[in-house]
């Protein structure tokens, strides 16, 4: 009887020692795992969108164009809008998408062979030939500083197969960057059902493309000669946007014109590590009013650099976490546009997701935010992550340290 009321303590005491043993293996191993990388401040837009700055009290140009809108472009900010959402006809502001299109499917040393359907294609013109040979580079170039609409189908054909096919791979791209109000039916403009964008939208795909060192370069060219293959003759092209020429930084983007859609100007300039982008569709003045909104631009907007990607912003302590303090970093280097003597109209505000600091914590996790306010109102902010991991402070580890 002693023996089995002995057998029966033992296998009670095994069973509270195994227990235990399994509770405090649990234990370690949950205070390892690490919690998926977002948060309460994950962003979750796959490219910068554009914001609205708010009104802020300054007097713009008059603008009588049918749509317009000022863009600058590190920030985002929206300085100036009208009917900016509204659809437009865009003539050869297509040509934009076109290029951004071209340069990413597309290789520069490929041979297109002119097909007689590109050689027919009417309106602006760079007097391509049904057999004749020049390379992607050259024609791109052709395309955005003559406006050649026969080139942008030679293009959309070599690499798309056809126009329409092209086309899908325009809509496909506009969609994937946030231009949502955009449809894209041919590759050069010309006036078609269902084909249409907005000033917003133009500012959006003319901002991304300038991501792209070779856009930016071919844009902003004035004058080139394009060679067709083999040296087989060499025309000399002249930019169709004359605010190269005549306006202070001047560097890029595109022209349009047809009867339908107007006179139509996509423009860009650059001063002082600044670079705004205005849009104007149906424009009575194209070059007269994209150039006021890119001196109100220049004259009445700053650029200001809150936070540096690889600068951290502020270090928190981290409750029972090791390391008990972590450093946080931005996403991205933060600048915003502060209008010009309304500095003290402008502020920081730091916001933390205590929940997602709650030990452990995988590096790269969204843990909070700075935000830039105007006037009171929340204009953009920037999520804020630690770069090391942060594991659970168990006991063992806190008795180590005392002792």
């Amino acid at each position: 009887m002693k023996k089995r009321d002995f057998s029966i303590q033992q296998f009670w005491r095994w069973l509270c020692s195994g227990g235990v043993l399994l509770l405090c293996l649990f234990w370690i191993l949950w205070s390892q795992l690490e919690l998926p990388v977002g948060g309460k401040y994950q962003r979750v837009e796959r490219y910068p969108p554009l914001i609205y700055l708010p009104e802020e009290g300054q007097q713009p140009p008059r603008i009588n164009a049918g749509a317009a809108i000022l863009v600058e472009t590190v920030s985002g900010m929206i300085l100036y809008a009208k009917n900016e959402h509204q659809r437009k006809a865009p003539a050869s502001t297509t040509k934009i998408m076109t290029a951004v299109v071209t340069l990413e499917k597309g290789n520069p040393s490929d041979v297109v062979t002119i097909s007689p359907k590109a050689a027919r294609t009417g309106g602006s013109s760079l007097w391509l030939q049904a057999g004749e040979k020049i390379s992607l580079s050259e024609l791109l170039e052709g395309v955005m500083l003559r406006s050649g609409n026969d080139g942008s189908v030679a293009l959309a054909e070599h690499i798309g197969g056809s126009e329409k096919a092209f086309a899908n791979l325009m809509n496909g791209k506009a969609k994937e960057i946030g231009a949502l109000n955009s449809n894209f039916t041919n590759p050069h403009g010309l006036s078609a059902p269902n084909h249409y964008t907005t000033a917003f939208d133009l500012a959006l795909i003319s901002r991304y493309g300038f991501c792209n060192p070779e856009f930016t370069r071919i844009v902003g060219t004035r004058e080139e000669a394009v060679e067709w293959y083999e040296g087989a003759k060499t025309r000399q092209v002249r930019n169709t946007n004359r605010l190269l020429w005549s306006f202070a930084g001047a560097d890029g983007v595109k022209t349009g014109t047809t009867n339908k859609a107007g006179y139509c100007l996509v423009a860009s300039a650059t001063r002082d590590g600044r670079r705004f982008i205005a849009v104007v569709l149906n424009s009575p003045d194209r070059w007269g009013e994209a150039a006021r909104l890119l001196e109100y631009g220049f004259n009445r907007f700053s650029l200001k650099l809150l936070a540096k990607v690889d600068r951290p912003v502020v270090e928190v302590p981290v409750r029972q976490g090791n390391p008990a303090q972590v450093e946080l970093y931005p996403r991205r280097d933060f600048m915003v546009v502060i209008p010009a003597g309304k500095e003290g109209e402008a502020q920081c505000r730091l916001s933390l997701d205590y929940s997602a600091l709650i030990p452990p914590v995988r590096a790269g996790t969204t843990v909070g935010k700075l935000s830039y306010y105007y006037k009171g109102q929340e204009v953009d902010w920037v999520e804020l992550y630690p770069r090391e991991r942060i594991v659970r402070d168990i006991w063992w580890r806190r008795l180590m340290r005392r002792n």
